[in-house]
């Protein structure tokens, strides 16, 4: 690993923050002021999610609920409704359960450094990190996929990123380099860096700002960089989701449990079997809907299994009419069953 002197970390926080000055993406909706309500809601919906595709629902979520005590009050099903379609929706549980936390624990008081906004729900070391030091000028690097990257290829660290313990040694590396005069502006230039000259398909380093600081491009290695082992492949489960309506043309839904995946959610009643033999003659199509979390890749067969008693339905179960499914916060695996069963309903027609 590379061990800079002072003289090239002050070179570098130089060239870099010059750079950034210039070229960065100062126009993003979160980074028009240090905010930390604003920074928790951009980074939390930026978890598993391109950047483009969160400005519409960062500006969207901070129209309709623009501070934390306005989230803190709102009713969970609202704040699930405007995350609709980001995925993840422990992200928007952990975020409204945060909010309550500052406005009615802390009296509004937002905590100021890494490790005590940690006890905030659902933000880990990374999150804490980046509002520490953009709102509160903390002296802390936020490091992320993009500091993985980065660094692993400027300091040749060879240490294997999908090692927990690997955080430490990148830290302990970083720490020294973050701009003590401007460590937000920093944790967002190598974010930003990291997302265009150091990219991980295709680097542009050739024109990289911070080229000449880069030991694994001027050693012929950089697509070695980072080092990381592969993950295991998500265990495979086949669900059968039940089609049945009632005599009002009202669809069949359950509302999940309070646990586990799609927690609290409506979706089509779903039960897990082992083999798609088990569904022989059931299934209303030659394809299952795929969906896959992080561990998991769910194969779902829609079945036909009329409900004999509707007058005795589970307590959470009910037949849904179109404006009362439109009202509710659905997961993107339901739409996804929902788009298979209009597909059906067309070809039957």
């Amino acid at each position: 690993m590379e061990n800079w002197n002072q003289t090239t970390i002050n070179a570098f926080r130089k060239d870099l923050l010059a750079w950034y000055d210039q070229e960065g993406r100062a126009a993003l909706p979160w980074r028009q002021n240090t905010d930390p309500y604003r920074i928790l809601v951009s980074e939390l919906m930026l978890q598993q999610t391109r950047v483009d595709t969160v400005i519409t629902y960062f500006n969207r979520f901070m129209e309709a609920l623009p501070t934390v005590a306005d989230l803190a009050a709102a009713d969970e099903d609202l704040v699930l409704k405007l995350w609709e379609g980001l995925g993840y929706y422990s992200r928007a549980r952990n975020l409204h359960k945060a909010a309550k936390y500052v406005v009615n624990d802390l009296q509004g008081q937002w905590p100021e450094s890494s490790d005590d906004l940690q006890n905030l729900p659902g933000v880990g070391p990374y999150t804490a990190a980046a509002i520490a030091s953009i709102a509160f000028d903390q002296v802390v690097p936020a490091i992320d996929g993009n500091f993985f990257r980065v660094f692993s290829r400027l300091l040749k660290i060879d240490d294997d990123i999908a090692q927990p313990k690997t955080r430490k040694v990148f830290y302990q590396a970083i720490e020294p380099i973050v701009d003590p005069e401007r460590p937000g502006d920093f944790n967002q230039a190598i974010m930003d860096l990291g997302t265009t000259y150091m990219k991980t398909d295709n680097p542009d380093t050739l024109h990289s700002p911070v080229k000449k600081y880069n030991a694994a491009f001027r050693d012929g290695v950089e697509d070695q960089y980072p080092v990381k082992t592969k993950k295991k492949k998500p265990l495979r489960q086949i669900y059968q989701a039940q089609v049945a309506y009632d005599a009002q043309g009202r669809l069949l839904y359950e509302h999940r449990p309070k646990t586990g995946l799609l927690a609290n959610f409506w979706t089509l009643p779903l039960k897990q079997v082992e083999s798609i033999e088990e569904l022989a003659g059931k299934q209303l199509t030659l394809k299952p809907v795929v969906h896959v979390f992080s561990h998991r890749r769910w194969e779902i067969w829609l079945v036909d299994l009329p409900v004999k008693k509707q007058q005795n339905l589970p307590i959470n179960m009910a037949f849904l009419s179109p404006v009362e499914q439109e009202a509710l916060a659905l997961p993107k695996v339901q739409y996804k069953l929902l788009d298979q069963l209009r597909e059906i309903d067309d070809v039957s027609k």
